[in-house]
């Protein structure tokens, strides 16, 4: 199997945690790495552009990658399918380049078992007020909405114990940076580093 010199990262949070917010903004901060786009079977938005915000395959494709086990993890949301291509991400992997998934707890569960090396990141809120006021803040959805996310946001929460890494987002500069230091001081790992460096240290370790 090929050697994989970059890190996929799993990262998951609540519905409002401010999760997407900091995958941009790490990703304009940092070139080593990528986020994964998902293969859906959902009609693409206006706006959208195939193989950027999504992979856009008819069911009948989609679940032929499901039996051909070309997926790292999928699920079906609101009658559509989402999944993550295996092949993809091994590939980003063995260039060197960090690869990042946005996914919940379940998603996480299934990429574990194909690849237990993934790295997981769960992202919380300071409090639930705070949850609660930026979903609110949303302007979309009633009161009633805002109950219901709230109930699942608790119930994505629970999950965190799962994860190896815990990350408060209350201030968001301070939560951006902890992020990009995760990413750096992984890089810097013995076997990431022998791997990227396998010519300066034969060449340092030669007695010639």
């Amino acid at each position: 199997m090929t050697q994989l010199s970059g890190t996929l990262y799993i990262l998951s949070a609540p519905s409002g945690a401010g999760k997407t917010s900091l995958v941009k903004a790490l990703l304009q901060r940092d070139d080593q790495v990528g986020v994964s786009v998902s293969h859906t079977t959902r009609a693409m938005r206006p706006g959208e552009v195939d193989g950027v915000d999504y992979n856009f395959v008819e069911m009948d494709q989609f679940n032929a990658l499901i039996e051909q086990g070309q997926f790292l993890e999928f699920a079906e949301v609101f009658g559509n399918k989402y999944g993550t291509s295996q092949q993809w991400v091994r590939e980003q992997l063995a260039t060197g380049r960090d690869v990042i998934l946005e996914i919940d707890w379940q998603g996480a569960e299934q990429v574990r078992r194909l690849m237990p090396e993934a790295v997981t990141v769960f992202i919380l809120p300071p409090s639930r007020e705070a949850l609660r006021e930026r979903l609110d803040g949303r302007g979309q959805d009633s009161g009633d909405i805002i109950d219901q996310r709230m109930a699942e946001a608790t119930n994505e929460m629970s999950h965190y114990p799962e994860y190896d890494y815990l990350l408060i987002n209350d201030d968001f500069a301070t939560a951006l940076d902890q992020l990009a230091c995760l990413f750096r001081s992984r890089r810097l790992r013995q076997s990431a580093q022998q791997t990227r460096h396998q010519t300066l240290l034969a060449q340092l370790l030669s007695e010639r």
